[in-house]
């Protein structure tokens, strides 16, 4: 029976990656992918555009990566963003960079990143079988030897000299990633951090959101508070739906507010509208607006303030006629208003489910792999490599970028011992 150097389990961003640079090292790799194409978790990232990755300093990537960015250290050293735009250049893809050193296709087409890579993974010789589901690891004595594949009634066994497991986490299950790796690893003594949705939509309290539904705001700030207490806070662009809130900003909080309803404690959203305003410069500015249109109604005053789609909420909230004139606003009201622009507040009740999840918090743990080479250290010629591992990180192009970086430490590691 055949012996492959290496055999990698999953097509996606890490299982690309580690396949195709394990054969470039000549070996003789095998890409097991139990979907019907390669990299389809890639062909909707970024709404379909791949934000491949960030030309952002390593020290700036540590600080978007948790619960341990530094594990990374030796991963990034080795394969790092120039690296893998360099790769996609030489495979017939441009990039182009944009705000928050995010990168893209040129083209705005993840079709386009997923062909590039099969195209280099072939080039290089890997024998790629589709449709082909692993069942479990074959492991003696302390060491891995292969692996089955197949169905139940239907198996059949590899041999393996390595085997690099690029699985994925369990967010859009649809594409394939149901959390397999998270059990071969369990059945061979690995330590699992719950996974749980991260990147995720929250859902709130009450119908206030979804009165909104639809309104995108910019420029304003998010923050987190847990049992009273503000927890953090972030500033950008955010969305209202039907169940709750979303947008960039929303899904970066969403790592720590997903921990803390897990931990059964009280999670407030709070919206500051005008960031850019502290309570004075706010308050003298609708001073100013009020004094200036004293004759305009209430509610048209509120056009010069706030989106037309809040207006209506502001008025109920606060309790306000709308109908009547500027002048006849009351200074409590006044600062009712400012106060309210200034802390927008919703009670978040949960979060939406793994298949509305971009990434999986959890995963394996990091004491449990060698940092410097992604290999187990419990179980010999067994490699890990993007989601699987407990790393996840913020939007970006930081998530993608652990990936590629794993998965080309683990194949490099591989055949340096072969």
């Amino acid at each position: 029976m055949k012996t492959f150097d290496v055999v990698v389990v999953g097509a996606g961003a890490a299982g690309l990656i580690a396949a195709g640079r394990a054969a470039e090292l000549g070996g003789n790799v095998l890409l097991l992918e139990k979907m019907e194409r390669a990299g389809r978790k890639l062909l909707i990232t970024g709404k379909g555009r791949c934000n491949i990755t960030n030309v952002a300093p390593q020290s700036d990537f540590f600080q978007h990566i948790y619960p341990e960015g530094k594990f990374l250290k030796n991963a990034f050293s080795a394969f790092f963003s120039q690296d893998m735009i360099q790769l996609l250049q030489k495979n017939g893809l441009e990039t182009v960079t944009e705000r928050g050193g995010r990168v893209f296709p040129v083209t705005n087409k993840s079709a386009d990143v997923v062909n590039a890579l099969v195209k280099w993974v072939k080039r290089n010789n890997v024998t790629i079988e589709y449709g082909q589901r692993v069942q479990r690891l074959i492991i003696k004595d302390g060491a891995l030897t292969g692996l089955i594949v197949g169905t139940k009634n239907l198996t059949r066994e590899i041999l393996a000299k390595n085997v690099i497991l690029c699985t994925g986490g369990k967010s859009y299950p649809a594409t394939g990633s149901e959390g397999d790796g998270y059990r071969f690893a369990a059945a061979a003594g690995h330590t699992i951090e719950t996974p749980r949705p991260a990147l995720v939509p929250l859902e709130t309290e009450g119908n206030k959101a979804r009165r909104l539904q639809g309104l995108s705001l910019k420029n304003v700030r998010a923050a987190v508070w847990v049992n009273g207490k503000k927890f953090k806070d972030e500033f950008g662009e955010m969305l209202f739906t039907h169940f709750g809130l979303t947008g960039p900003i929303i899904l970066t909080l969403s790592r720590f507010v997903v921990e803390e309803l897990l931990k059964k404690n009280k999670v407030e959203i709070s919206v500051d509208l005008k960031p850019a305003l502290d309570e004075v410069k706010l308050d003298n500015r609708l001073i100013r607006d009020l004094d200036e249109n004293g004759k305009r109604k209430i509610d048209n005053i509120f056009r010069m303030w706030l989106p037309a789609s809040l207006i209506p909420l502001f008025l109920e909230e606060l309790r306000i006629d709308g109908n009547k004139e500027a002048h006849q606003m009351t200074g409590k009201e006044r600062k009712s208003i400012q106060l309210l622009m200034k802390d927008l507040r919703f009670t978040v009740t949960g979060y939406r489910p793994f298949k509305e999840a971009i990434i999986t918090a959890g995963g394996v743990i990091t004491d449990e792999i060698d940092a410097k080479t992604m290999e187990s250290k419990l179980v010999k010629n067994l490699y890990f490599a993007g989601e699987v591992i407990d790393l996840d990180a913020d939007t970006g192009g930081f998530n993608l970028q652990i990936a590629f970086s794993t998965g080309w430490l683990a194949a490099t590691s591989c055949m340096a011992r072969l």
